[in-house]
């Protein structure tokens, strides 16, 4: 029974410490990432990957003040900004797996959002990557938000 005490205690303060850090570096490597393809590799985003980028970018600056200030209240503010993208995130999925969506509405700029640039392995897409990015970083931050409770 200590056993169990003492490990849920260290899973505890693990999870304190380190998932402002996880969820910040989440969202560098998705805003590094999204810049190497539309700046490096020369893909022309469109507008839902505009959209989705409107959510991130903000959360890699954020995070990474909240990481290397310890401020934990961030989380709180977080949070929205990456379900708010998930969501986007989904939808643009959504159209790649389901090609008639795109009638819904359609991507008025720049190239069609149910047109996927790269798909490895027959499915990771860019858009799914985001997607991951996102509910990566909303486990990291519901992670720490329940950690910072309990302490």
């Amino acid at each position: 029974m200590e056993n169990t005490v003492y490990s849920a205690e260290r899973t505890q303060s693990f999870a304190s410490r380190y998932s402002l850090y996880a969820a910040w570096v989440v969202a560098l490597v998705a805003t590094l990432g999204s810049l190497y393809f539309s700046e490096i590799a020369g893909f022309i985003p469109c507008d839902l990957c505009w959209y989705q980028r409107i959510f991130m970018y903000p959360l890699a600056i954020l995070l990474g003040m909240a990481s290397y200030r310890g401020d934990r209240g961030m989380l709180v503010y977080a949070l929205p900004i990456a379900v708010l993208g998930s969501l986007i995130s989904l939808y643009h999925n959504a159209e790649i797996w389901f090609p008639g969506l795109a009638r819904i509405a359609p991507c008025r700029s720049g190239i069609p959002c149910n047109v996927d640039y790269l798909n490895w392995f027959g499915f990771i897409t860019i858009p799914l990557m985001a997607l991951t990015a996102f509910i990566l970083i909303i486990i990291a931050l519901i992670l720490g938000l329940r950690a910072g409770a309990k302490s």
